[in-house]
């Protein structure tokens, strides 16, 4: 593994030449930078956050990382405010291992692999139960990405058997904050994009029972897709949804969310995820060109 200093910590990088990864090392872990070798990320970073580490409070940071779902305080926001357990090389990539925190007694592992030949990342995400009790949770994978782009999120398929017509086909979960008169929406037949607004004074959230498998955000010329699992019979956090997105004047979140799962002293989940990053990559004007330039490339 390589080892270079980025935003005053160590991190570990992994690269084709072509596209780098970095994964924080002093804290979290995060994967903190995501990019074509000398262009910009397509993961967010908060300034006032880089570089820091033995916070008393949970940092965002940015980057993607491992949480645990449904959120609460201070069970989702456990701190990783100083180098984790262990940074271990596999094929391809790195397993990361975050050791359980007296809060939830949850462990957090990360293997994380660069694909050599397209610069895909292929992530397995797992929680593991330390505890000498049950747990009752589900995993949460959030990837912060950069300011002023635009999420996109694919809808239902229109067409449909005839014997499926009256049933619904997703399910749709609002904060307290949701405000769909927010001109940061737009609501399409095929597609639901959300805007990241620096300027923008408050928060927007959404969360959708998805079965689509994929998210993506567009910004600065590139185009990032995140590949998720969705299980049909599953149970899921937040009114059934396994896919969300956040904003905030910082920040826009891809959120991807496992299953509900009781697991006893020992066991442990796994939520896998897939990254491909696209550049030279023109905004989409609308949605017959998301579907035509988007779609293909899921």
């Amino acid at each position: 593994m390589e080892i270079v200093k980025y935003d005053g910590w160590d991190c570990i990088r992994l690269t084709n030449g072509e596209i780098e990864l970095l994964v924080t090392r002093d804290i979290g872990p995060r994967i903190i930078r995501y990019g074509f070798i000398g262009g910009p990320n397509i993961l967010g970073e908060i300034p006032s956050h880089i570089g820091g580490k033995g916070e008393k409070e949970w940092m965002n940071r940015g980057g993607h990382r491992l949480w645990i779902a449904p959120e609460a305080d201070p069970w989702s926001y456990e701190l990783d405010n100083e180098p984790y357990a262990s940074a271990i090389a596999i094929s391809g990539g790195v397993r990361t291992v975050q050791a359980a925190g007296p809060i939830t007694g949850i462990e957090k592992r990360m293997d994380i692999v660069l694909d050599p030949a397209t610069g895909g990342v292929k992530i397995e995400h797992r929680l593991a139960n330390r505890s000498d009790r049950p747990v009752r949770c589900a995993a949460w994978c959030i990837s912060v990405v950069g300011l002023g782009g635009r999420a996109i999120l694919p809808l239902p398929e229109k067409r449909l058997p005839p014997n499926q017509i009256l049933t619904a086909v997703q399910r749709w979960a609002t904060w307290s904050y949701t405000d769909f008169s927010d001109p940061r929406w737009t609501f399409g037949s095929r597609f639901l994009m959300l805007r990241q607004d620096p300027s923008a004074t408050t928060p927007q959230k959404i969360g959708m029972g998805s079965d689509a498998g994929w998210i993506a955000y567009e910004r600065e010329g590139m185009l990032f897709i995140k590949k998720y699992c969705a299980f049909a019979s599953a149970e899921y956090p937040d009114y059934g949804t396994n896919v969300q997105i956040y904003t905030n004047p910082e920040i826009l979140e891809l959120e991807q969310l496992g299953p509900l799962t009781t697991l006893q002293p020992g066991e442990e989940i796994l939520l896998p995820e897939e990254w491909k990053l696209q550049r030279d990559f023109a905004p989409c004007k609308d949605e017959a060109d998301i579907f035509a330039r988007v779609v293909p490339l899921v």
